[in-house]
């Protein structure tokens, strides 16, 4: 274990300002609260604390995070309480202890919703103040560094956790490092065999090849001192999981997989990283597509660096990094370089990003969505690299790798986003679908009157599209229903004579325990609840349903005893032929003449029974399905509701089956009398302009 001394040392490296007796305090209240605990490995429980606080130090963080790191466990795992945190050391040490003993008790994996409530409360944390994630992320690493400890069963849940969440949230904060280190520690206990492998593969090529990496490097900073350009060089061989993860994206063995050398190039100025840029590529032969230079778009955590891949010694491609020292210690640090410290003061380095400005700019609208969606969007933020696109007007937007038009609209204003009807990139006109690259100029074609698509969902890649587009449809939906809600059971109403009134609907809204006549009327226009329903529950002596027709008066053929149901496969009407077959406990099924199912009953003549509907008016109790195509516009089908109640039928369901921007196509089900009765009302739709296609469906399971 690090000892008082030497850890007060390491903060003293870049803050020889600081609170040393601040930090002796916390080391001795931490171990004498973690007096008699210990770790699985069975070292004293205290060690742990400790090396979390070393960890810190290495990102140069205050005094505050590291007391934090040493005292982060106390009010969970001891006696001691927040009131005594905040007595001892001051009240910004006691909400960083209180907030990251609050994310310890998140369970971040697990049952789905549940995960996506703490993953709320985890961003929530984080809003507050930063620096709790960081000594988090830090405990987290420690954790995964002693994991071989704990039963193989709760490695791999650790392992998992850390692979899916903490890496990955290490990883959009900057700190690249760490990220790497916890995604290789996951992988050795998830896959240790595909990890040996890698490492294997690796033993083998040096032994063929020998270290080409000092050589390498040599080669660049000769390249380097010749123009006069004075910088640092590094190499490294890429960490096993990131080279198995591209082994896998891009499906590519060992032996086929090229860039797995990174080289970092560290210079003076700005001006320097270009000058470096031209010097490697006259030098070496670029990569096409493998360039970016995130110094002149960097990225919202505070990335700056140039990326470059070139055919280095004996045509091996290597993947370059250039930028200056600043810029470094963002790419090492991330957004916690905002806190680091240096010579007793807080570092000013300009491109250090304001954690409260980065934490919103991740969180954006996630508070109007559910749980799910606010967990499959901070999961989109964390897992996306980045493109860069320009406005006509020049200005750059940051949009996740795979973002479409769409998400450019948005991402520009919500507004531009529900009008938008097409794009133009670089000029020329693409579909809304088009995943954009970087450097492209986006151009969107706007009208007014245009709404967002329930497709679009499936299109867009950014959570504050989603969202978005999600409210719309909730609000266009809503209010679409409640429209067509109010013209089905106005139908109804008429069809058995009577008049809709605000009352009725209160009344009927209030017997289905439904909060007001509006979800009511919302709930029949989605289809959730029949219109017949509320005419039940307000008139029950006006409804005539099936069981309620006299059999014998209906149909002819049948015994005193006997009833009836209509084949679901073909709804036969009074005026078509019928044939009935005799079911044990069901009585007679009536078919249509030509139903094909009467062919499984051939050789069962016993069961058939010879007969036919009686003449004379039928009441319209009789469901028949129809397929409807109609136009997508304003009042079209309350236009439709009318008519078929005009005709004298009564709507009992309606769904939708597809919608396109300019067509609807519907399943509904009617109320009939006879065959005459489905012919005129077939007629009548089939005359109207705004009806594409009509049709009845005599099998419910058929394919519309």
């Amino acid at each position: 274990m690090i000892d008082v001394e030497d850890l007060i040392a390491l903060v003293r490296n870049y803050n020889p300002r600081t609170n040393a007796d601040l930090i002796r305090r916390a080391y001795d209240y931490g171990r004498q609260m973690h007096e008699g605990q210990f770790r699985h490995s069975g070292e004293p429980y205290f060690t742990h604390p400790v090396a979390v606080a070393a960890i810190l130090t290495e990102m140069q963080l205050d005094d505050s995070t590291i007391v934090t790191a040493l005292l982060h466990d106390t009010i969970e795992d001891t006696r001691s309480t927040w009131d005594d945190i905040d007595r001892n050391f001051g009240r910004e040490v006691a909400e960083l202890v209180d907030g990251v003993t609050k994310l310890t008790n998140l369970q971040l994996s697990g049952v789905h919703s549940k995960q996506a409530e703490n993953f709320r409360k985890l961003f929530m944390a984080m809003s507050r103040d930063l620096r709790v994630i960081l000594v988090k992320l830090a405990d987290r690493l420690h954790n995964m560094r002693t994991i071989r400890s704990m039963k193989p069963e709760k490695q791999v849940q650790k392992a998992r956790e850390t692979m899916d969440i903490y890496a990955p949230l290490a990883g959009r904060m900057g700190m690249q490092w760490m990220r790497e280190e916890l995604e290789d520690l996951a992988f050795k206990v998830i896959n240790p065999e595909a990890r040996n492998s890698i490492i294997r593969r690796f033993v083998t090529l040096q032994r063929e090849t020998g270290d080409v990496i000092p050589k390498i490097t040599a080669d660049i900073r000769t390249v380097l001192e010749a123009e006069g350009i004075e910088a640092n060089v590094y190499g490294r061989a890429k960490k096993p999981f990131s080279i198995w993860r591209k082994m896998q994206e891009k499906q590519l063995s060992f032996s086929r997989l090229s860039d797995i050398y990174g080289f970092r190039i560290i210079t003076r100025t700005d001006a320097d990283c270009y000058r470096a840029l031209g010097c490697i590529h006259q030098r070496w032969r670029a990569v096409p597509g493998r360039f970016k230079d995130y110094i002149s778009h960097p990225k919202s955590n505070g990335y700056r660096s140039i990326h470059t891949t070139v055919s280095g010694r004996d045509g091996k491609r290597v993947e370059v990094q250039i930028r200056t020292r600043q810029m470094h210690e963002v790419a090492e640090a991330g957004v916690a370089a905002h806190w680091a410290y240096r010579d007793g003061v807080r570092t000013e380095n300009p491109f250090a990003v304001d954690p409260g400005e980065w934490i919103a700019n991740l969180t954006e609208r996630f508070g109007e969505e559910d749980h799910d969606e606010f967990l499959e969007h901070v999961k989109l933020e964390m897992y996306s690299d980045q493109v860069f696109c320009f406005t006509p007007q020049g200005d750059v937007l940051q949009l996740p790798k795979g973002a479409t038009p769409i998400d450019f609209a948005y991402a520009v204003h919500t507004r531009l986003g529900h009008s938008c009807v097409g794009a133009k990139v670089d000029g020329i006109r693409v579909p809304l679908w088009t995943r954009l690259k970087n450097g492209q100029s986006v151009e969107i074609i706007a009208a007014s009157g245009q709404r967002p698509q329930a497709t679009w969902l499936d299109i867009v890649t950014t959570g504050r599209a989603k969202a978005a587009i999600r409210k719309s449809l909730r609000e266009e939906d809503r209010d679409r229903f409640i429209r067509l809600g109010s013209e089905l059971v106005r139908v109804a109403f008429e069809h058995v004579g009577r008049r809709v009134t605000d009352k009725a609907l209160r009344t009927a809204a209030r017997a289905m325990a439904l909060p007001d006549t509006n979800e009511l009327l919302a709930r029949i226009g989605s289809a959730e609840i029949p219109a017949q329903d509320v005419l039940r529950r307000l008139y029950p002596e006006l409804v005539s349903t099936q069981s309620e027709i006299d059999a014998k008066r209906a149909v002819a053929g049948l015994e005193a005893d006997q009833g009836f149901t209509r084949a679901p496969c073909c709804n036969p009407l009074p005026g078509e032929r019928i044939v009935g077959i005799t079911y044990r406990g069901k009585g007679v099924v009536i078919h249509a003449i030509d139903c094909p199912v009467l062919a499984e009953f051939e050789d069962s003549p016993s069961r058939w029974v010879d007969l036919h509907w009686r003449q004379g008016r039928h009441p319209a109790a009789y469901s028949t399905i129809l397929s409807l195509t109609i136009r997508h516009d304003a009042g079209v089908l309350g236009r439709i509701c009318t008519l078929i109640g005009q005709q004298g039928a009564n709507i009992s369901d309606l769904e939708f089956v597809d919608r396109k921007p300019d067509f609807y196509r519907l399943k509904v089900i009617v109320e009939l009398r006879d065959r005459e009765h489905l012919h005129n009302l077939l007629t009548a739709l089939d005359a109207e302009s705004d009806v594409a296609q009509v049709a009845r469906i005599r099998d419910p399971l058929a394919r519309l």
